[in-house]
């Protein structure tokens, strides 16, 4: 099925080249914060990070609502961004507050006991909250544009998918990686060979150097036209990396979600006779 799934998410990208909008203002978007972050710091960009983050998801979710509605229009990503916007902002502020939520209770309590956080405990909230937590819920976008599923809806609707459908689920996260691994790793090379020249006195340095190599010590390695190649290479991976992961998210969603019905619990109540009455 992820391979199905796949196959639906090349034919709509060459197919359908609107969905690639989203992707080219992602792009900007992370390039300009990489500018900034190397400009004023990070005091700023952490802040913008936060605002573009909000103007990202609206295009996303226009793109979701087109191959939901097969459209080609920029204008429907504009008008359905808007009209759905909250209806995944909400979940999704639900999942992040969650999520931060048990970092919090975990850290207060190890200090009521006398206890400091450490990188093993980190490590577990990662593969045994956050990780476990992101992949149950990872489809609650797609129940809202799709299904137009309410808050907890959508969580819940995701949750009885991963569930449900598990092996092609995990098939679906692994092709997920893999496009990562191999836009990033093509990317990489290429970002390396035009900054060589540049990047050739890393090779040089020893384990303890490069442990101690900060992005802003990178930044000042490579050099102002390293850093707008760079601002190039990252503009590159975010317009190729989200049209493609979200429209396969999308396809793939399409596939599993019309083999599982959604469960709708009926209200009433049994008379004197045994005779079912629905409010």
């Amino acid at each position: 099925m992820s391979l199905d799934a796949l196959r639906d998410t090349i034919d709509l990208l060459t197919k359908v080249p609107v969905l690639w909008v989203p992707g080219l203002v992602c792009g900007f978007l992370a390039a300009v914060l990489w500018l900034l972050l190397n400009q004023t710091g990070p005091f700023f960009a952490g802040r913008l990070l936060i605002i573009f983050s909000l103007l990202a998801l609206f295009f996303i979710i226009g793109m979701l609502s087109i191959i939901k509605k097969s459209d080609s229009t920029i204008r429907m990503i504009l008008a359905d961004g808007a009209r759905n916007y909250f209806k995944v902002l909400v979940p999704t502020l639900v999942l992040v507050f969650g999520i931060l939520l048990v970092f919090v209770m975990v850290v207060l309590t190890l200090t009521m006991v006398g206890s400091k956080p450490d990188a093993g405990l980190l490590t577990f909230l990662v593969f045994g909250v956050v990780l476990p937590t992101v992949a149950l819920t990872f489809f609650y976008d797609t129940a809202v544009i799709f299904e137009d599923k309410k808050v907890f809806d959508s969580l819940q609707r995701s949750i009885n998918l991963v569930t449900a459908n598990l092996l092609e689920v995990i098939l679906f996260f692994a092709g997920c990686l893999l496009i990562l691994i191999s836009i990033s790793f093509t990317l990489m090379i290429l970002w390396t060979a035009i900054l060589a020249d540049q990047l050739e006195p890393i090779t040089r340095y020893n384990q303890t150097q490069l442990q101690a190599l900060a992005p802003e010590h990178l930044a000042q390695i490579i050099g102002q036209e390293g850093v707008w190649i760079t601002a190039l290479i990252i503009f590159a991976w975010m317009t190729i990396v989200i049209p493609l992961i979200y429209t396969y998210k999308a396809c793939f969603y399409r596939r599993i979600a019309g083999r599982i019905a959604p469960i709708q619990q009926q209200i009433g109540e049994y008379d004197s006779k045994g005779r079912w009455y629905k409010y």
